[in-house]
């Protein structure tokens, strides 16, 4: 396999096991932790594959196109024996006939295939060499934006003074001599130096690997690696995005919201289609003229098509190519995908059909490699859950019913009959939180509260919505862009500054901006949760777009899902939710089309979840999976995992819901914590199950004076709940180790108290002196009581198998715990030359079970220590090792 350097030998081990589950079409679960070079060999483990297949599949199109030259006879693999008859009773000489014609339709389709596939790259190969020609198309832009600028100076020097009272004035014979509106026939043209006829927009899909992860940060860490790695030159590679990533049109980027910006963007292609249209019909009155989107020009995303596939490119480089060749991104990475070898989406993109149909993504015999796949499961889940409060049904409610008022006249009567029919779904799902859509729902108190689940079918059944066909209302949703057009009427007379007349036709638009104030009143007095600032106003003007995705959920098939009415205080807090019980229904198509599929991941124990959720529910034949988990590149001595089963005071540790409150467990707690961080340099790292029991731990810590006595040797930092304020807590808390170990003097570095599942514990790095030990109190079981865990687990128990024993649903919360416990436990190895303890404080991790579901490089190191001091004794050696190390 070409490296870049001497690869690991799990490394070698890794791209041989990838290369032949791709070669042989199967289904894999890949792990490899996270330091040992995983992206590389991924990269080069597929691409050598691709490379190899490409070579095979042009040598035996070469041999059938040679067969093919040489005369039709030589091409039959096989000739019917005389009077032979087959399976359907034709003759002999019709099945020779047919199979003929497909041959010599098969050697058609594969000159056609070759001719097309020379085309492009000599095409790309022309531009790879040509500099003059990458200069060629921003020539042309120049020349474009000075002719719009001296264009728009003739138009506005008509329309001033006495221009126009001139051309009034023109005699009738004079009108012919007035030059009529010129378009060069050069305009109409691609590219200097790129033939029209060159465009392959409509060439097959080439055998290509779809790699997806799951943020747009990862995606760019992934493509900078294939660029240092031996593929870098002649992979054509190409990075897609959703519009909030990839979008270069600033007036539409500022509306913030995705769902926003993508129907803005659909509109603005609306109006370029009707506006050649109107064109088209020179006869007829011009309409208002609509804005349409200047980067979305045909030729310029071809140009930007071909430098995507020259060089490779990650999604900042595009957006900058973008914004330089005045072409969208979006779509012209979209016109891209059929000649691209490696494709580089966000997972979310891949795993919803329709996302995935929209996008031109062919899975049919292609390679899906999914990437940091440990939560893949939750990810399908929630990617087809919705869920809507009663506060945006409400509002949803009004909005609509306002904007039906204004323009009754102007509608057609289908649109009026849909408008209908969504008014009448919102009014009963009003109805089943024990509501009225016609009151402020932040003053309608519930009577009944609590959370009930029911089917699909009995939910329809029992809001009387049994009798619409929600398939055709969302697909209206969809192809009217009623929610778009409602979010521009609500922004024009829905908010508090417009100001709206007082004439009768504008007085109903005066009770909407009314009802929208007292909502937000309403909700404010009755003490709904704070909501972000910025996504207060869309919240508010937008609520149909959150129910479409809602009605969207509940076209879902009835045993493969749930909707839960969940009644708080009042119809504004309580909402109404589609969860997804079984996410197999939506992988198993990826499954079926794909050749190959790899699952892989850093930490992806227990695996169980993936074969038996997924991939059996999916209909994979368990003879198609294959699994491969490699060990770790560091040496057996720089890592000690520890399960401590009792404190310093011979506290047995088990932190049960029923036991972890109380104030022993707690300053048992405290004192581990104590001694650690006198032995040990740099950071360290504690992790407790939930953001509510790390803040009573620290209040019970801040009473009983411990706190002040960890703070001697270490700064604390605490894990902030906000998203945009993590960053910061990261850089003070790596200022402070630097500045200890520089230093010296009593403290010695800083703890980080974080939360398992919070931002800390998912893709956050903690190398080198960041985390010298991490610690994990507990096990941070997830919460049994949740209704939809509950669903879950009983839906397990009636669909699923019984594993070595043990009831599914109680495998599904072991699983759950050990996945996040793997997760957080991971961040403190990061490279060949990293060294840390971990520190697990309940003696259930030394259960079988429970001890079997730790990844194997770190199953294989850990001691179980039922007594502190022992353990105290070999943390006290790490501290030597790390004082030699540095």
């Amino acid at each position: 396999f070409p490296f870049p350097y001497t690869p690991y030998r799990i490394q070698e081990q890794f791209m041989e096991a990838l290369y032949s589950a791709l070669e042989a079409g199967r289904v894999g679960i890949f792990e490899s932790p996270t330091g040992t070079g995983k992206s590389l060999s991924l990269i080069c483990g597929a691409l050598s594959w691709l490379r190899d297949w490409e070579e095979k599949r042009r040598q035996e199109e070469a041999r059938l196109l040679a067969l093919g030259a040489g005369g039709q006879d030589g091409l039959a693999p096989q000739q019917a024996r005389p009077g032979s008859a087959d399976t359907a009773g034709e003759p002999d000489w019709v099945t020779a006939f047919v199979q003929k014609k497909e041959e010599r339709d098969m050697v058609d389709r594969l000159k056609e295939e070759q001719i097309r596939r020379k085309k492009r790259e000599d095409r790309l190969e022309k531009i790879r060499h040509n500099v003059q020609l990458k200069y060629a198309a921003k020539r042309k832009r120049c020349e474009e934006d000075e002719a719009k600028r001296l264009l728009q100076l003739s138009k506005e020097a008509l329309s001033q003074g006495a221009g126009e009272g001139v051309l009034d004035q023109l005699d009738h014979n004079e009108e012919e001599l007035i030059l009529a509106e010129y378009e060069s026939d050069d305009e109409k043209k691609v590219v200097s130096g790129l033939e029209e006829d060159d465009d392959d927009l409509e060439e097959e899909h080439v055998t290509k690997i779809y790699y997806c992860s799951r943020t747009h940060s990862q995606l760019s860490q992934f493509v900078r690696e294939v660029q240092k790695s031996p593929f870098g030159k002649d992979t054509r590679l190409v990075s897609l995005g959703s519009r909030q990533n990839l979008c270069v049109n600033e007036e539409v980027r500022r509306l913030g919201a995705l769902q926003l910006i993508n129907d803005r963007c659909m509109e603005m292609q609306k109006n370029k289609h009707e506006q050649k249209s109107d064109e088209e019909n020179e006869g007829k009155k011009r309409r208002v003229s609509r804005t349409v989107c200047p980067f979305y020009s045909y030729e310029q995303m071809q140009f930007l098509r071909d430098e995507v596939l020259v060089e490779v490119k990650d999604i900042e480089q595009l957006v900058s190519l973008g914004r330089e060749t005045k072409a969208c991104p979006y779509y012209g990475s979209r016109f891209a995908i059929p000649a691209a070898q490696l494709v580089v989406l966000p997972y979310q993109m891949l795993l919803h059909e329709p996302t995935r149909n929209a996008a031109g993504i062919k899975l049919k015999d292609q390679v899906v490699i999914i990437d940091e796949a440990h939560n893949l499961i939750d990810t399908i889940t929630c990617i087809h859950s919705a869920e809507v409060s009663g506060s945006q049904l409400c509002c949803a409610h009004s909005q609509l019913s306002q904007y039906m008022e204004r323009y009754r006249k102007r509608l057609k009567a289908k649109n009026l009959m849909y408008i209908k029919q969504i008014l009448y779904l919102l009014e009963r799902f009003v109805a089943m939180l024990g509501g009225n859509v016609n009151q402020n729902p932040g003053c309608q108190a519930v009577s009944q509260t609590g959370t009930v689940l029911k089917s699909i079918n009995d939910f329809l059944f029992q809001s009387q919505i049994d009798n619409i066909n929600l398939f055709k209302v969302q697909r209206y949703c969809e192809k009217s862009l009623i929610s778009r057009k409602l979010f521009g009427f609500v922004e024009r007379y829905g908010g508090p500054a417009s100001a709206v007349k007082t004439n009768k036709e504008n007085q109903k638009l005066a009770g909407l901006q009314n009802f929208l104030l007292t909502l937000q009143q309403g909700s404010d007095k009755e003490g709904d949760p704070p909501v972000e600032a910025e996504h207060d106003h869309l919240r508010t003007a937008s609520p149909l777009m959150q129910i479409e995705g809602f009605l969207s959920a509940l076209t879902n098939a009835n045993q493969d899902g749930r909707v839960i009415l969940n009644r708080q205080g009042t119809v504004g807090q309580s909402s109404v939710k589609f969860l997804l019980l079984n996410p197999a229904v939506h992988f198993a198509k990826v499954v079926e089309e794909c050749r190959a599929v790899i699952i892989a991941g850093g930490t992806m124990q227990p695996v169980a979840d993936f074969r038996e959720q997924l991939l059996c529910c999916a209909g994979v034949d368990p003879a198609r999976v294959v699994e491969f988990s490699c060990g770790h590149v560091i040496p057996p001595e720089n890592i000690l995992p520890i399960i401590l089963c009792s404190g310093p005071s011979n506290q047995q540790l088990e932190f049960t819901y029923q036991t972890r409150d109380l104030p022993q467990m707690m300053d048992e707690t405290g004192r581990i914590l104590c001694n650690l961080c006198n032995v040990i340099p740099g950071g360290v790292v504690c992790f407790f199950p939930s953001y509510e029991y790390e803040k009573q731990v620290y209040g019970h810590w801040e009473k009983t004076g411990l706190l002040s006595r960890l703070a001697a040797k270490k700064k604390i930092f605490q894990e902030p709940k906000k998203a945009n304020q993590v960053e910061q807590v990261l850089v003070e808390y790596a200022k402070c180790i630097k500045r200890c170990s520089q230093t010296g003097g009593q403290m010695t570095g800083a703890l980080l108290l974080s939360v398992v599942g919070g931002k800390m514990s998912e893709g956050i790095n903690f190398s080198d002196d960041l985390g010298r030990c991490v610690i994990m109190v507990g096990m941070p079981y997830p919460n049994i009581k949740s209704p939809e865990l509950q669903e879950k687990m009983t839906w397990l128990d009636k669909t699923m198998p019984r594993a070595a024993g043990q009831a599914p649903s109680r495998v599904l919360i072991e699983n759950l715990c050990m996945k996040a416990v793997n997760q957080s436990i991971g961040k403190a190895i990061r490279h060949q030359k990293d060294f840390a303890s971990i520190l697990l404080l309940d003696h259930r991790y030394a259960r079988p079970a429970i001890f079997n579901k730790l990844p194997q490089w770190i199953r294989e190191r850990t001691q179980v220590k039922p007594a502190f001091g022992s353990a105290f004794a070999e943390l006290r050696k790490v501290r030597t090792f790390i004082l030699c190390a540095a």
